[in-house]
């Protein structure tokens, strides 16, 4: 049984289940059999947009699966202990939440009315020290700041995760690449009031001095322009909402997934673009930022 809503949030996009070569019940072959207009029609449903409604519940058991695969999708082949971290998302259910599609008809047989679309949670790293999922992140992130960064850069970093008078909360937020961007905007509200209140009751989650991101960006390769050098590349993020975080983070760089992934948009649909070569960019956010962060969000997100 699905857990109450929290909110709903409207956006267009795609159905996942969604056969895009044919509509079945409202496409009838005449007589003539016309295949230069059915291809025509075809055409049309599959450029044709469908509106979705999306609801937030609290996270469940039964989120389990769905969480994890956008665990999976964010984290590749990083060796990071998923199930364990699935599980600690879940016990941790006063932040954080799940999307679904709201209204699936009973009689449908073509969407899962428990799916999870996407989910955002963070999870105070400091207090969780030890435990292996937790310390295999931290091996990750430093791991690559020391491949990316200067020596001072990669200290500063490493100072902050171990500081346990500051803690650092990591900032998970995970969709299907159709979903659009105007759903975080509600998320990231109720995930700061969760946290408001976690504060106000005591809570570690509610501790946390810094928040650590790891975001999905991509960057393609421009052709080199006659006497002006090198290639310029320009990053793009996944979720286009995590560049206002980047703009205020206080550590920040970048590394390639090029070899663990077959494409940049990584996902359950497919996605009809400019193949790009796929990154990871890790940030480190002071919270006090958070204000300012979350201005933008209202401003470009707004519908």
């Amino acid at each position: 049984m699905a857990s109450s809503a929290k909110r709903r949030a409207i956006g267009v996009g795609k159905n996942p289940d969604e056969d895009e070569g044919d509509s079945s019940d409202e496409r009838i072959d005449d007589d003539d059999g016309d295949s230069e207009e059915d291809s025509d029609e075809s055409e049309e449903e599959i450029n044709e947009e469908v509106v979705v409604d999306f609801e937030a519940h609290t996270i469940s058991d039964n989120d389990f699966n769905g969480i994890k695969k956008l665990l999976q999708q964010l984290f590749l082949k990083a060796h990071v202990n998923m199930s364990e971290l699935t599980d600690i998302i879940i016990q941790q259910n006063h932040i954080g939440s799940v999307i679904r599609q709201a209204d699936v008809p009973e009689d449908s047989d073509d969407d899962d009315p428990d799916e999870v679309f996407g989910f955002i949670s963070m999870l105070n790293l400091t207090e969780r020290k030890g435990v292996e999922c937790v310390e295999q992140i931290k091996e990750l992130v430093l791991a690559h700041c020391e491949k990316a960064c200067p020596p001072t850069v990669t200290e500063q970093l490493e100072k902050a995760l171990n500081d346990t008078t500051k803690p650092v909360g990591l900032l998970l937020s995970e969709r299907f690449i159709n979903v659009p961007p105007q759903i975080a905007l509600p998320l990231h509200k109720q995930l700061q009031d969760e946290i408001l209140e976690a504060q106000r009751t005591n809570k570690p989650s509610g501790k946390c001095h810094y928040c650590l991101m790891i975001s999905k960006t991509c960057k393609e390769v421009k052709k080199t322009i006659p006497n002006r050098g090198a290639p310029k590349e320009d990053m793009m993020f996944v979720n286009a909402e995590e560049e206002f975080f980047h703009e205020q983070a206080s550590v920040k760089f970048q590394y390639s997934v090029q070899e663990e992934t077959d494409s940049c948009l990584s996902g359950r649909w497919s996605f009809d673009d400019v193949p790009m070569k796929p990154y990871r960019t890790v940030m480190l956010v002071p919270m006090d930022k958070m204000g300012v962060i979350m201005d933008k969000l209202k401003e470009y997100l707004t519908v």
